[in-house]
C-alpha cells in the first residue's frame, strides 16, 4: 500500500467516526496497520473507536501503543486520561443508578460533562453524554426531588441544541421525550408550552405536540380562542384526533351549541376514552338537550364511582279527563310558578298542556295551549314533548298536515324513544306520498331496537314492504312487531297479507285463523279464512266460513261472491268425474249467491262474468238433465224463480258476458264469450235446429276469438280457441286455423318453460322427494341444452323407479359414452366414472324393458351399456329385440344401424353363422356393415370370401386411418390362404401411408418373423417404436425378443421376455394349476417366478404378485413364503429412490404380513395365538381399524363355528369395526357373513342385509383394487340362494344378476 492510500484509509476512519460508524472505522484502521504497523494516527483512531462501542481495555491499549511510539505528541496521553476518568465516573454512576441515588446520579454526570467540556470535548460527544443523562433520569421521575428534575430537563434542553441534524428522526424522538416528561411535572405548564410550540414550528406534521398542548389545555380547563386553534389543526391533521373533538366539542359548548358539542365530545371520546373532563362536558352537553339518561351513562364513564343522577323533573300530570279539580289546582299551580318565573320552559310546557286536557269549552280554543307551547319551544329547543304537542295542534286543528309532519319529526329527532312522535312522523309521510322519509325514519329505530320492542316501527315498515312487493322483508319485520306484541290480531292480519302475498298459503290460513281468534268481530279475518281454504280446494271448509259471515252481514258482498265461486268450482269438479246431476245442483246454487251479490252490487264486472262462466260450464251435459231454477231478478223480472233448459242457460251466459264487457272491457272475458257463442253453436248443431242461427252464432264467436287475440296476442289459448272454431264445418277456414294453431304453440313455448320451470322449482322447495318435479326439471334443462341434464335424470334414478326418468338417464349416459373427445374432462370422471353411470344406467333400463317392451331405442340402448360392461350374451339378446321391433319400421336406416350391432355382437360370442347371416339382410353398402361382414367371413373361416368383402370395403372407404386399418386386414386375410407376398405388398402399403397403424406395422413386424426376415422385423420394429409413447409394453417386448432369438442373442431374448411379463404370467398360469405347494420338490411356479425376480429385481409387477394373497395363501410352508416375499421386497426398494413411496411402501407390507400371519393361525387352528398377535400389535399403535376389525373376526370364529347365536354386544362391536371400514372390501364380506349366519330365522331380513353389504363391496371394488380384497363373492350369493326358502330364491338371483353388472361377468357363470 502506498503513501497515498494509507492517507486515504486514514481519513475514511476519521470520516467514519464523525458519522458515529465506529465498526467502519476499525476496518479502515486495521487496514492502515497490515502495512504500517506503527502509524500512530491508526492507533489513536483505534482508540477513540473502541471507547465510543464501550470497550474500554482495547481503547486504552491503543492509546498505550501510541504514546509508546511517539512520546513527545499530546493527543495519545490526553485521551488516555481523559478515558481513565471517564471510566470511573461511569462505575460511579452505575453504583448510584442501582442504588436508585438519582441526585447523586445527576451531580456525577454533570461533572463528567463539565470536565469534558474544559477539556475541549466536539459537540458531539457532549450530545451523546446530555442524552446519556435523560435515559438515566427519565425512567424515575416521580421519585426525584426538584433538583434532579431540574438537571433532567436541562440534560434534554441541551442534547436538543447539541443535536448536529435538525431536523431528524433522532432530533424528534428526543423532543417527544421531553415533551413527554414535561407533561408529568404539573408546575412546568409555561415550560410545556414553549416546548410544544418549539416542537410545532420544527416539525410542522407532527401530530404529537399538538395532542400533548390540546389535552393540557383541555385538563387544565383553560381552553381560549388559541386553544381553539390548535385543536381544528389537529383535526385537519388526522381526522379521527381525540384530543382534537374534545377541544372542539367543549368549545361548542361554551358556545351553546350543544348538538355540535354532543358531536364532537362523542366522537373523540372513542378515541381518548380516558379522558374525565371530555365526559364530564359530554354529560352537561346532554343534560342542557334534556337527555338525562345519557347524561348519567356518560358520568358513569368518565367516573366509575359517581353517584347515580337522578332526572331533577319531578311533575308528573295524570291526564284524567274527569278530575276537574286536579287541573285547576295544576292550572293555578303552573300560573304562579310564571309569575315569578317567566323564563322556566317546563312551566310554560305544563300550562300549556293543562289547556289542552281543559274541558269541552277550553278545548274548542286551542290558541292558549298553542301559545304556551310556542314559548317553550322557544325558551328550550331540546324540549321533544312540546313539538309532539304542537304537531297534534297543526294536525287536529288546523290541519296542516307539513307543519305537523315537521313538528312530529323535530320531536322525535330530539327523543328517538318517543313512539308516538315517530309513528306520527311516519304515518303523515304516506299520506304526502315521501315514502323515502318514512322508511329512513323506521329503518333508523328498527336497528337501534332491541328484541321485542319499537313495534310500531316493525309494523309500519312491515305494511310499508308489503306494499313495496318485498314480501321476505315484509314477513320478518312483522314477526318482529308481533315478538313486542303477540296479542295484536291487527299484527297477525298483517302478517297473513304478507304470507299470502308470497304464495305461503298454509302460514297464510294459520295467521289469519290466529287474528280471528283474537278478535272474533274481525269479518276481515273470517273472509280470509275462507278466501284461502278456497284457493286450497277445501271448498266446503270455505263455504262453511263464508256462511258465518252472511250470517252477520247479509250483504258482504265479497262473501256471496266467494259462496258462488265454491259452488263452480264443485261443479267442476263433480263433471270431471262424470256426476252431472251434482253439477246442475252446484251451478244452481253458484247462480243463487251470485244474483244475490249482483242484487246489492250490480256494477262489478267480476261478478257478471261469474254468472256467465257457471251458465257456460253445463255445455257438456245431456240436455235433458240441465233444468236449472235461476232467479227471476236474473232474468229482469221482479220476484219468483225460472227453470232453464241448456239453450237458455248458455244464452242467458252470452247476456252476462255482454253485460261484464259493458262495464269493462278485457281479453280474458271476450275470449269466454267467444266460447260461449261456440256452445251455442255446438248445441244448435247437435238438435238439429236452424242453420242460419247457427251460421250467425260461429260469427260471433269468432269475432269474439279475434278481439281477444287483438288485445293480448300473446295468450296461446286464445289463438287455440280460435283455430278451433275456425276448423268448425261451419267456417272451413283451414289457413286461419292453421295459423292460430302455430301461433299457439309458439306462444306456449315462449312462457312454458320458464313457468314450468318455477313450478317445478316450487314443487321441489315443498317436497325434496317428490320425484315427478325432478323429472319435470330434467326434462326442462334437457330442453334448453343445460350440463345439469345428465345430473338430474341420474337423481330420479336413486329417489325411486320411473319410466321416464330411467330412459332419459339411459340416453344420457349413452350420449356421453359416444363422444370420445370428452373423455379426459372433469364432467366425464364424474358423470361417468365417480357416479359409477354405466351398471346404474344398465339396471335402471333392465327395469325399463320390463315394463315397456316394445321401444326399440331401449333395447338398442341396453345393448349398448351391456357391451361396456362386457355382457356381449345380453347385449346381442338386446340388440336382436330392438332389431325385431324395427323390421315391419318405415325407418330403414335406423334398422340396419341395429342389425349392424347385433352382427358385431354375434361376432364377439362366437355365433359367425349368424352373424353372417345378420350382415347379409343389410344393403351392405356403409363401410362398418362391409367390415363387419368380412370380419365375420374371416373368423368363419371363408378367407377368400373375407378378402373380397374387405377389398369392396377399401373401394369406398374415405379417411386414410380407415384405408390403413382395412389393408391391415386384408393383408392377413391373404396370409390366412398362403399369400405371402401379397400380404407384405398390403402392408408395405399401409407402412407408406401418411398415417400408418401401430397395428398394421405390427404385422408387418410378424409377417418379417414368420418369413425369417431380421432385417424387414427390425424396420418395422423401429418404425413403429416411432409411433408409441410405451417402448416395453408387452406385445412390442415379445416382438424384439423374437427378433433378439432369429439373431441368436439368448441373453436379450431372456431380458425382453422379463420385460414382457412373460415369466410372470408363466408363474400364475402354473399357480392356477395348483403346482404351488412347497412341500413338493417340483416346485414349478416358485422357480419361475424367483427367474423373473432375478432378471428383473425393479418390476413392482413381479413384487405385487410374490406378496398377493394368492400367493401367499397358496402355500403351507408360510415361513418359506414370508422369507422369500421379505429378501424380493427389499431387493425391491433398494432400486427405488422415492422415500415416500418407501415409507408408504413399508406400512402396507406390514399391515399386510400381519394379515397373512393371522391367516396363517387361524387356518392352522391356533386362534388364541392369532388373537394375541393381534391385540399385541393394537397395543403399540391402537388406531389401527383394519387391525381391530381382524380382531374382531377372530373373535367371533370360534362363535360361530358352534352354530350358537351372537350377542348382542358382540354383533354390536363387529358392526363398529364394519363401518370403521367402510371403503373395505373385506370388511363387508364380514358383514355380509354375519348378516347370513344371524339371519337364519329372519329370512327377509337377510335379503335385505345382504344384499346392501354384497352391493357396497362391489361398488367399492369396481374402482378401487386392494391387496386383500377378493371379488369371489357370487358363488356364496348362489349358495345362499339355494339355502333360502322358494320364496326368496327369485329375490336372490335378481341380486345376483344384479352384482354381475359391477364385475362384468354374465350370469350363466354364476348360475
Amino acid at each position: 500500500m502506498s503513501s497515498k492510500e494509507v492517507k486515504t484509509a486514514l481519513k475514511s476512519a476519521r470520516d467514519a467516526i464523525r458519522n458515529k460508524e465506529y465498526k467502519e472505522a476499525l476496518k479502515h484502521c486495521k487496514t492502515v496497520l497490515k502495512q504500517e504497523k506503527n502509524n500512530y494516527n491508526a492507533w489513536v483512531f483505534i482508540g477513540v473507536a473502541a471507547a465510543e462501542l464501550e470497550q474500554p481495555d482495547q481503547a486504552q491499549g491503543a492509546y498505550k501503543k501510541a504514546a509508546e511510539l511517539e512520546p513527545d505528541q499530546l493527543l495519545a496521553w490526553q485521551c488516555l486520561k481523559t478515558l481513565k476518568w471517564c471510566d470511573v465516573c461511569k462505575k460511579l454512576v452505575d453504583l448510584y443508578y442501582q442504588e436508585k441515588k438519582h441526585v447523586e446520579v445527576a451531580r456525577t454526570w454533570h461533572k463528567l460533562i463539565k470536565t469534558r467540556q474544559e477539556e475541549g470535548a466536539d459537540n458531539q460527544e457532549l450530545h451523546q453524554l446530555w442524552r446519556k443523562l435523560t435515559q438515566l433520569l427519565a425512567e424515575s421521575t416521580e421519585d426525584q426531588n426538584n433538583e434532579t428534575q431540574q438537571l433532567l430537563l436541562t440534560a434534554f434542553e441541551n442534547a436538543l441544541d447539541l443535536s448536529d441534524k435538525i431536523p431528524s428522526e433522532d432530533h424528534q424522538v428526543l423532543y417527544r421525550h421531553f415533551i413527554h416528561c414535561l407533561s408529568k411535572f404539573p408546575h412546568e405548564t409555561a415550560r410545556l408550552k414553549k416546548a410544544c410550540e418549539g416542537m410545532i414550528n420544527i416539525y410542522p406534521t407532527v401530530q404529537y405536540p399538538l395532542e400533548v398542548l390540546c389535552l393540557h389545555l383541555i385538563e387544565s380547563g383553560s381552553l381560549t380562542e388559541e386553544g381553539q386553534q390548535y385543536c381544528c389543526r389537529l383535526v385537519e391533521m388526522d381526522s379521527k384526533s381525540g384530543p382534537g373533538f374534545i377541544g372542539l366539542g367543549i368549545k361548542a359548548l361554551q358556545d351553546k351549541k350543544y348538538e355540535d358539542a354532543v358531536r364532537n365530545l362523542t366522537e373523540g371520546l372513542k378515541e381518548s376514552p380516558l379522558c374525565t373532563t371530555g365526559w364530564y362536558h359530554l354529560a352537561e352537553a346532554q343534560v342542557k338537550m334534556h337527555r338525562p339518561k345519557e347524561a348519567v351513562l356518560s358520568c358513569n364513564q368518565g367516573i366509575p364511582d359517581i353517584c347515580r343522577v337522578t332526572n331533577p323533573v319531578s311533575f308528573h300530570i295524570k291526564r284524567e279527563k274527569d278530575n276537574g279539580l286536579k287541573k285547576l289546582t295544576c292550572f293555578i299551580f303552573f300560573q304562579r310558578a310564571l309569575e315569578k318565573d317567566a323564563e322556566v320552559a317546563e312551566y310554560h310546557y305544563h300550562l300549556g298542556l293543562t289547556y289542552w286536557f281543559m274541558d269541552e269549552e277550553t278545548r274548542k280554543d286551542k290558541t292558549k295551549a298553542l301559545t304556551h307551547f310556542l314559548k317553550a319551544a322557544r325558551l328550550d329547543t331540546y324540549m321533544g314533548k312540546v313539538f309532539c304537542y304542537l304537531g297534534h295542534y297543526y294536525r287536529d286543528v288546523v290541519g296542516d298536515k307539513n307543519r305537523a309532519r315537521g313538528c312530529y319529526r323535530k320531536a322525535f329527532e330530539l327523543d328517538d324513544t318517543d313512539a308516538e312522535s315517530g309513528a306520527a312522523a311516519v304515518d303523515l309521510s304516506v299520506e304526502l306520498e315521501e315514502m323515502e322519509t318514512a322508511l329512513a325514519i323506521l329503518t333508523t329505530v328498527t336497528q337501534k331496537a332491541s328484541a321485542g320492542t319499537a313495534k310500531w316501527a316493525w309494523l309500519r315498515r312491515g305494511l310499508y314492504y308489503l306494499k313495496a312487493g318485498q314480501h321476505s322483508q315484509a314477513v320478518a319485520d312483522l314477526q318482529a312487531a308481533l315478538r313486542a306484541d303477540p296479542k295484536d290480531f291487527n299484527c297477525w292480519e298483517s302478517l297473513g297479507e304478507a304470507y299470502l302475498s308470497r304464495g305461503g298459503y298454509t302460514t297464510a290460513l294459520k295467521s289469519f285463523t290466529k287474528a280471528s281468534e283474537l278478535n272474533p268481530e274481525s269479518t276481515y279475518s273470517v273472509f280470509k279464512v275462507a278466501a284461502i281454504q278456497q284457493i286450497l280446494g277445501k271448498y266446503k271448509e270455505a263455504i262453511a266460513q263464508y256462511q258465518l259471515i252472511i250470517k252477520k252481514e247479509e250483504d258482504y258482498v265479497p262473501a256471496l261472491k266467494g259462496l258462488g265461486e265454491c259452488h263452480l268450482m264443485m261443479a267442476k269438479a263433480a263433471l270431471v268425474d262424470y256426476l252431472d246431476g251434482k253439477a246442475v245442483d252446484y251451478i244452481e246454487k253458484a247462480l243463487e249467491y251470485f244474483t244475490w251479490a249482483l242484487q246489492h252490487q250490480a256494477d262489478v264486472s267480476c261478478l257478471w262474468k261469474l254468472v256467465g262462466d257457471a251458465c257456460t260450464s253445463l255445455y257438456a251435459v245431456s240436455p235433458s238433465k240441465v233444468n236449472v231454477n235461476v232467479l227471476g231478478v236474473l232474468l229482469g223480472q221482479k220476484e219468483g224463480k225460472q227453470v232453464l233448459k241448456k239453450n237458455e242457460l248458455l244464452h242467458l251466459g252470452g247476456r252476462c258476458y255482454g253485460r261484464a264487457l259493458k262495464l269493462m272491457s278485457t281479453s280474458n272475458t271476450w275470449c269466454d264469450l267467444g266460447i260461449n257463442y261456440y256452445r251455442q253453436a255446438q248445441h244448435l248443431a247437435e238438435t238439429g235446429n236452424n242453420t242460419n242461427d247457427l251460421k250467425e252464432l260461429l260469427e260471433k264467436s269468432l269475432h269474439c276469438l279475434k278481439k281477444a287475440v287483438r288485445l293480448d296476442s300473446k295468450n296461446h289459448l286464445y289463438w287455440n280457441a280460435l283455430g278451433v272454431v275456425s276448423c268448425h264445418n261451419g267456417i272451413r277456414n283451414y289457413a286461419l286455423a292453421q295459423h292460430c294453431f302455430i301461433k299457439s304453440i309458439q306462444s306456449e313455448q315462449i312462457v312454458g318453460v320458464f313457468l314450468s320451470h318455477e313450478a317445478f322449482k316450487m314443487a321441489q322447495s315443498l317436497d325434496p322427494s317428490y320425484l315427478m318435479c325432478w323429472i319435470g326439471q330434467a326434462l326442462i334443462a334437457e330442453t334448453v341444452g343445460s350440463y345439469d341434464t345428465m345430473d338430474l335424470f341420474r337423481h330420479t334414478t336413486e329417489l325411486s323407479m320411473h319410466t321416464e326418468g330411467a330412459i332419459g338417464y339411459a340416453y344420457w349416459v349413452c350420449t356421453t359414452l359416444q363422444d370420445k373427445s370428452n373423455r379426459d374432462t372433469e364432467l366425464y370422471r364424474y358423470n361417468i366414472v365417480q357416479m359409477n353411470a354405466i351398471p346404474a344406467a344398465q339396471v335402471v333400463l333392465s327395469k325399463y324393458i320390463e315394463r315397456i317392451q316394445n321401444y326399440a331405442p331401449a333395447f338398442t340402448m341396453l345393448g349398448y351399456l351391456n357391451e361396456h360392461l362386457q355382457l356381449k350374451k345380453e347385449a346381442a339378446d338386446a340388440y336382436q329385440r330392438a332389431m325385431l321391433l324395427l323390421q315391419s319400421a318405415e325407418d330403414q336406416d335406423t334398422y340396419n344401424v341395429t342389425v349392424r350391432n347385433y352382427g358385431r355382437l354375434l361376432c364377439s360370442i362366437g355365433e359367425y353363422d349368424k352373424a353372417i347371416q345378420a350382415f347379409k339382410s343389410t344393403p351392405l353398402e356403409e363401410l362398418e356393415d362391409l367390415i363387419g361382414f368380412a370380419l365375420a367371413l374371416f373368423m368363419k373361416g371363408l378367407y377368400k370370401d373375407s378378402s373380397k368383402a374387405y377389398e369392396r370395403a377399401l373401394s369406398i372407404v374415405e379417411s386414410e386411418q380407415d384405408k390403413a386399418h382395412v389393408l391391415t386386414a386384408l393383408a392377413i386375410a391373404e396370409y390366412k390362404q398362403g399369400k405371402m407376398d401379397v400380404a407384405k405388398t398390403l402392408l408395405f402399403k399401409c407402412s407408406i401411408l401418411k398415417e400408418p397403424t401401430t397395428e398394421s406395422l405390427q404385422a408387418l413386424c410378424a409377417l418379417g418373423l414368420t418369413m425369417q426376415d431380421a432385417t424387414l422385423s427390425k424396420a418395422a420394429l423401429n418404425e413403429l417404436l416411432k409411433h408409441i409413447k410405451q417402448k416395453d409394453d408387452y406385445p412390442n417386448c415379445l416382438l424384439t425378443s423374437a427378433i433378439y432369438a432369429l439373431q441368436g442373442r439368448s441373453v436379450a431374448v431372456q431380458r425382453q421376455a422379463s420385460k414382457a411379463k412373460a415369466l410372470l404370467y408363466t408363474a400364475v398360469n402354473q399357480l392356477a394349476m395348483g403346482s404351488s405347494s412347497a412341500e413338493t420338490e417340483n416346485n414349478i411356479a416358485l422357480k419361475t417366478i424367483q427367474k423373473a425376480a432375478l432378471l428383473s429385481p425393479g418390476e413392482y409387477n413381479i413384487i405385487h404378485f410374490i406378496n398377493s394373497d394368492s400367493f401367499g395363501l397358496t402355500f403351507v410352508a408360510y415361513r418359506t413364503c414370508y422369507k422369500l416375499q421379505k429378501k424380493v421386497t427389499l431387493t425391491f426398494l433398494l432400486t427405488v429412490k422415492d422415500k415416500e413411496f418407501l415409507k408408504d411402501y413399508n406400512q402396507s407390507l406390514e399391515k399386510w404380513s400381519l394379515s397373512q400371519a393371522v391367516t396363517g393361525l387361524i387356518d392352522t387352528g391356533r386362534i388364541s395365538e392369532a388373537e394375541a398377535l393381534c391385540t399385541k400389535n393394537l397395543k403399540s399403535n391402537p388406531d389401527q381399524p383394519a387391525v381391530i376389525l381382524l380382531l374382531r373376526q377372530v373373535q367371533c370364529k370360534p362363535l360361530l363355528e358352534s352354530q350358537s347365536p351372537l350377542p348382542d354386544a358382540v354383533l354390536e362391536e363387529l358392526q363398529k369395526a364394519v363401518m370403521s371400514n367402510s371403503a373395505s372390501v373385506p370388511a363387508w364380506q364380514v358383514n355380509f357373513l354375519l348378516s347370513y349366519v344371524m339371519s337364519c330365522v329372519r329370512l327377509i331380513l337377510l335379503f335385505q342385509q345382504t344384499h346392501v353389504c354384497c352391493r357396497h363391496s362391489f361398488s367399492i371394488s369396481s374402482y378401487e383394487y386392494t391387496l386383500d380384497g377378493h371379488l369371489d363373492y357370487f358363488q356364496v350369493l348362489a349358495i345362499l340362494s339355494n339355502a333360502a326358502t322358494s320364496a326368496l330364491t327369485c329375490a336372490f338371483q335378481w341380486v345376483i344378476r344384479d352384482m354381475c353388472i359391477y364385475s362384468g361377468r354374465s350370469c350363466q357363470t354364476v348360475f
